[in-house]
């Protein structure tokens, strides 16, 4: 059935329906980490060549309380959370100064799957900073430095190729030295949610939620 609208470019999407059977999610196949179940479903993702498999939508909220979301990629999972990279100066910099708390969001739209990951945010150490900017392609090196100030206006596109033009000049390739308004933060989880499509709209959903002080996770079964 076509997508209903009218000439004011409203869209009713109210017909449109898709049945979700392509897995299910038992207690049975759990394991103790919410991070081996992830690095599982990252793997298999990555098996079925989803579209870079290890993005997320990232949310963060600063102190205006208005929640911001964007996407961005995971370059780490570790036993503690997921780590990503990012101007300090932008947005979602300025939120995390003022709110150090983000949720993130992997969705792999052809397994019918996605992962909330929840958590305190904080920025990970200058060495590994370095270690992986010395690691990213020169021109995204570059980029580093033309981003700045990250989300901040800029006069036109052509002024942006032309501080790039310059900046190229000035940096000769491996000799970019890493910004110091640039870097890495990780999201220490304290909640992982597993959601796995179902038929009937009955999804699979399992939550593990940090015990405090513990190396322990609590983990139960919610209502779709």
């Amino acid at each position: 059935m076509a997508t209903k609208r009218d000439n004011g470019g409203n869209m009713d999407f109210s017909d449109k329906r898709v049945s979700y059977e392509k897995g299910e999610l038992h207690e049975e196949v759990l394991l103790d980490s919410p991070f081996q179940l992830l690095t599982l479903w990252l793997n298999e993702a990555i098996e079925q060549k989803a579209p870079e498999p290890y993005a997320i939508s990232l949310a963060t909220c600063g102190s205006d309380n208005m929640p911001a979301v964007r996407t961005v990629l995971v370059r780490e999972v570790n036993n503690e959370g997921i780590v990503f990279y990012s101007n300090y100066l932008s947005h979602k910099g300025q939120d995390i100064e003022q709110n150090p708390h983000a949720e993130a969001l992997f969705f792999w739209h052809d397994m019918q799957r996605q992962v909330r990951v929840r958590g305190n945010i904080t920025k990970v150490n200058r060495a590994t900073t370095e270690a992986y900017f010395e690691k990213r392609p020169y021109e995204s090196q570059i980029g580093a430095w033309v981003s700045q100030p990250q989300s901040g206006p800029v006069s036109s596109r052509q002024a942006m190729d032309d501080k790039f033009a310059q900046l190229k000049q000035q940096y000769p390739e491996g000799e970019v030295p890493t910004p110091d308004f640039w870097g890495g933060y990780q999201i220490t989880a304290t909640e992982i949610e597993f959601w796995q499509g179902r038929p009937n709209r009955l999804h699979d959903r399992i939550v593990y939620t940090k015990v405090t002080d513990t190396e322990q996770w609590d983990i139960k079964r919610l209502l779709p």
